[in-house]
């Protein structure tokens, strides 16, 4: 297949771009043609370009006129469209379905429902723009706490939803989840539409049988993670070590606060995370956010490691309560304190339920097998685009 791939970059880079890069990776490893196209929130400098990229956030016709120039060129089987806020608009969609080719939109993040696309406010869980108005976005300033950019994305959602953009110029939507393909049918897309695909993670085991010892924390020092929560679980369990490998905005404060058990590492190569998880006894993941779907989880999971995570969005889903891992209450320290301490002091128990989450690994995480999902969405994709003939509508 001919396959055109889509994606505008935020300024830091994060997990989306390291999926988007392996995917391709993937089509092209499985014989498909595959165009790449990158735009970067970099290109965002000075104020007349943050003004012009308010004003056409919702929708650009430079950019649909740019995205026809693309097919015409390419001559794509399939548009697969990752990130395209706040530079590429829903306006590629329309040029994309309008041409008659399949369109796929990945849904990484709640973005096209909640401005922060998180569903996170002040700690914990927020629904209020999926059961309500999303004109909660703009009195809360969901988005980074500003005012205009929350406007922004607001405006983007209400004018996708007057011209039914997801419903007119999406044929396939993926989600990395089942709970975030029920969140998007709640918030009204398509359910017909809508397919689940996790992201997958390469085999890195190796043959070499390491002494497991200690908890691993993987991941951005920002508030959503749940750090805090970590530390304050793991001053009651001096007898586990904790290693934290991450790097953000909340390192300095959390470095402060952690007792003499626990070291923090800062941002860690791929192949170093790799073999400390070879060596850990169990990754622990407290976040307080629904989450996507956590690389790091699935890595994990690769690497014969169990997790103990957040009773909350995918981290409950992917993870087989006593099987795969443990669950806690999210955001609550005393549950994980208890739940890790009767963890580690079984570690026999953490090595079955290690060789369970390798298991399913194999069962559903491979590059082979997602490859195989991902074409069967083309291929749906396809024959959806050939059944719906798309018009422009007036903007």
């Amino acid at each position: 297949m001919r396959i055109l791939v889509l994606h505008n970059t935020y300024q830091e880079s994060g997990g989306e771009d390291a999926v988007v890069a392996a995917e391709n990776a993937l089509l092209m490893r499985g014989g498909h043609d595959v165009h790449l196209e990158i735009v970067s929130n970099d290109s965002i400098q000075g104020l007349l370009s943050k003004l012009h990229t308010f004003l056409t956030t919702p929708h650009s016709a430079r950019r649909k006129s740019w995205m026809r120039d693309l097919i015409a060129l390419h001559k794509p089987d399939v548009v697969h469209i990752h990130n395209f806020f706040p530079l590429l608009t829903p306006a590629i969609h329309e040029a994309a379905s309008e041409s008659g080719v399949a369109v796929v939109q990945t849904l990484h993040n709640y973005r096209l429902l909640c401005a922060g696309a998180l569903f996170l406010r002040d700690g914990s869980a927020c629904e209020k723009c999926l059961v309500g108005s999303n004109i909660w976005s703009v009195v809360h300033r969901c988005y980074r706490s500003s005012l205009p950019g929350s406007v922004a994305i607001f405006r983007m959602q209400n004018k996708a939803r007057q011209q039914e953009t997801w419903q007119r110029h999406v044929h396939r939507f993926i989600t990395l989840t089942d709970f975030a393909r029920r969140k998007f049918i709640a918030g009204g897309l398509p359910h017909t539409r809508l397919s689940v695909k996790p992201n997958f993670a390469y085999n890195t085991i190796t043959s070499e049988q390491n002494s497991r010892i200690g908890a691993l924390f993987v991941g951005r020092l920002s508030p959503e993670k749940g750090a805090d929560i970590l530390l304050e679980a793991w001053r009651n369990l001096q007898h586990v070590p904790l290693t934290i490998a991450g790097d953000g905005p909340e390192r300095a404060r959390l470095e402060a606060l952690a007792p003499p058990h626990v070291r923090f590492l800062g941002q860690c190569k791929p192949t170093e995370v790799s073999n400390m998880m070879a060596k850990a006894q169990a990754l622990v993941m407290p976040s307080l956010c629904y989450e996507g779907f956590p690389m790091t989880l699935v890595e994990a999971f690769a690497n014969n490691l169990p997790v103990i995570g957040s009773r909350l969005g995918a981290i409950e889903e992917l993870i087989e309560d006593g099987i795969t891992g443990h669950h806690f209450a999210p955001g609550d320290a005393a549950d994980l304190t208890s739940i890790a301490t009767h963890a580690f002091a079984n570690p026999a128990r953490l090595s079955a339920m290690g060789q369970a989450a390798r298991s399913r690994y194999e069962e559903h995480y491979t590059p082979e097998r997602n490859l195989e999902i991902l074409e069967a969405i083309y291929r749906e994709a396809i024959i959806e685009a050939r059944n719906h003939i798309s018009t422009p509508k007036d903007i």
